[in-house]
């Protein structure tokens, strides 16, 4: 099975990892607190094709799961912990929601 690749009873389906981190992207700026994103560091993926919401949102897919590595600038004064928090329930609701593929970990990177 595609790393993209997600089944489930119903069938099968391919989710592109550009519309999951935009999904997670929308998700981590609507969260209070949040001033916007941030560019992760840079990996060969990244200088290759860099792109809107993966240049701020990492993915790694397996048959079972997912992984999303968020990196956000927070607004002067925000609590850190209360907002990485709420950012990670944002985006994991947010992505299970829209695309019906289990997130086991949101890392959130300030």
């Amino acid at each position: 099975m595609d790393a993209n690749e997600f089944k489930s009873a119903a069938g099968s389906c391919i989710i592109s990892e550009d519309v999951i981190a935009s999904i997670a992207a929308t998700a981590a700026t609507e969260t209070a607190g949040v001033a916007g994103l941030a560019a992760r560091p840079a990996d060969i993926r990244g200088i290759i094709a860099p792109a809107g919401a993966s240049r701020s949102v990492r993915i790694l897919n397996t048959e079972n799961d997912t992984v999303l590595d968020v990196y956000v600038t927070l607004y002067q004064g925000a609590r850190i912990q209360e907002t990485a928090l709420a950012l990670q329930q944002n985006v994991k609701l947010a992505v299970q929601s829209m695309t019906g593929k289990p997130v086991t970990k949101v890392n959130v990177h300030v």
